[in-house]
């Protein structure tokens, strides 16, 4: 049985019509009301698909009920998710970082982006009978990918189509209106297609403790290296830009200096480094960095130094510094 953050359900919940009892509702699936939202509180499927469909049933406007509680989701309600989300580069970085990270919300969906003429689509992945709460779980998730991806980006999103797997509901107009293009249903798959030209466009949000972090670390590191002296060090530093979208390839790094990944290869190895080594040094050091200087959590510094688990973090960083990183943390901190 799959799992799903009890964050949606509290949207949910939220953005109902009066006179919908969802504390009645919320309780029934074990979650308290009267208790802050905790994104990392999960809930079985089963039990949020007949949620929402009880929800729905009881609204008088049932099928807007996914395009509000979309619309209600802010990237600061995502935790992990969220900060991995706006701290990218670029809306596309933003839609790549969710590939990594949607185990944090759900068990039970991925997210790919496939390249087409013109744009891409933003496709989510759920497999399972369309019973109707899956069906407006489905459209509540694409809704919130396209207002948080309107949130971290200036202008406004420009989508060349919607698509859902799922028969239409009764009436389109208002999903079209919400969208601002048109919406296909019964198509073969869950996804925004998004214009390249809005995929290309930078963020703008970001978190303010990681761009101070990476003012401060990096960029003036980065004016100080101008041969191939330190060349180490700038790919190093390349490499720490682009952590927390996953792990780059040598390819990747060698664009960003303006060379050839061969090219790259060769003048690491006559220095006597490798790529993968630098890779390792990277992230050691951005992790220890980042547990010395700012107060963000765990979870969210394995996100930001490449790892899609904080036990997977932790294993690494004990390798690197024979201590976990709570207690290097706390040393580093009281010095």
């Amino acid at each position: 049985m799959g799992q799903i953050t009890s964050l949606f359900a509290h949207r949910v919940a939220g953005v109902a019509n009066q006179g919908v009892n969802t504390d009645e509702l919320l309780d029934s699936i074990g979650i308290n009301p009267e208790q802050p939202v905790d994104p990392s509180i999960m809930i079985t499927d089963k039990d949020y698909y007949q949620f929402l469909e009880k929800i729905a049933e009881a609204d008088e406007a049932g099928h807007t009920l996914p395009l509000r509680a979309g619309n209600a989701m802010r990237c600061d309600d995502y935790g992990a998710f969220g900060l991995a989300w706006k701290s990218a580069s670029t809306l596309r970085g933003s839609l790549n970082r969710a590939e990594r990270y949607s185990r944090v919300l759900t068990s039970v969906a991925t997210y790919t982006v496939d390249v087409t003429e013109g744009g891409a689509y933003a496709n989510l992945n759920r497999e399972g009978e369309r019973i109707p709460g899956l069906r407006l779980s489905n459209e509540a998730t694409i809704a919130s990918m396209f207002t948080i991806g309107q949130e971290v980006i200036e202008k406004p999103i420009k989508l060349l189509g919607v698509f859902f797997k799922h028969a239409a509901p009764r009436i389109i107009s208002d999903h079209e209106k919400f969208f601002g293009c048109p919406v296909h249903f019964a198509s073969d798959r869950d996804a925004l297609l998004i214009a390249q030209e809005s995929l290309a466009q930078p963020t703008r949000l970001g978190d303010p403790g990681i761009a101070k972090f990476f003012d401060t670390h990096l960029e003036t590191e980065l004016a100080k290296f101008k041969d191939d002296s330190t060349l180490d060090k700038r790919v190093k530093i390349q490499i720490s830009h682009t952590l927390s979208e996953g792990l780059p390839t040598i390819s990747d790094i060698a664009g960003n200096l303006a060379m050839s990944g061969r090219t790259l290869q060769r003048r690491l190895a006559d220095q006597g480094h490798s790529f993968q080594t630098l890779v390792d040094d990277a992230r050691r050091e951005l992790a220890e960095r980042l547990l010395a200087s700012s107060n963000h959590s765990l979870s969210d510094i394995a996100f930001l130094t490449g790892f899609s688990e904080q036990s997977a973090f932790n294993r690494a960083f004990k390798r690197w510094s024979g201590q976990t990183p709570r207690s290097f943390r706390l040393s580093a901190q009281s010095r």
